[in-house]
């Protein structure tokens, strides 16, 4: 499994290092996001958003858990599963046709199903580090 920490000082650099990733995403990716509450992973997805070429305003779908974003290169399946009571409701809400179609989804709190995560997801996990400053992230990306 391939690693890179990548450190940002700002919701900026945070939100254009995540609008590369987009850009370079391809049909079928799959990528858990995961940090605490109030860490980014909001900022990161809406970057992530525009590298696709989404246009729409981008937020946390905390309590439908899905939110589907066709009009950009790619469709766009933005999971939140932080309110999730057991993996049964991600069958319930058809997440195959998501993982396994030919969009790119990005889950939330993807460490809540860990069992259902693909093999092949890419992990981004993002880190708050207050010495070295309030907005400084720590952005782990691990590559299958």
């Amino acid at each position: 499994m391939a690693q890179i920490i990548i450190e940002t000082y700002s919701p900026k650099e945070t939100f254009e290092l995540a609008k590369k990733m987009g850009e370079e995403a391809t049909g079928g990716q799959i990528f858990s996001l995961v940090g605490d509450l109030g860490v980014g992973k909001t900022v990161f997805t809406q970057g992530f958003a525009e590298g696709l070429g989404i246009e729409e305003p981008v937020n946390s779908p905390t309590f439908t858990i899905l939110q589907v974003y066709d009009e950009g290169r790619l469709p766009f399946y933005h999971f939140d599963v932080y309110r999730i009571g057991d993996v049964e409701e991600m069958y319930e809400i058809g997440y195959e046709d998501c993982f396994f179609g030919e969009g790119v989804s990005m889950v939330e709190w993807a460490n809540l199903i860990e069992e259902i995560m693909p093999e092949e997801t890419i992990g981004v996990t993002i880190e708050k580090d207050v010495e070295k400053g309030f907005d400084y992230r720590r952005i782990t990306i691990e590559r299958p």
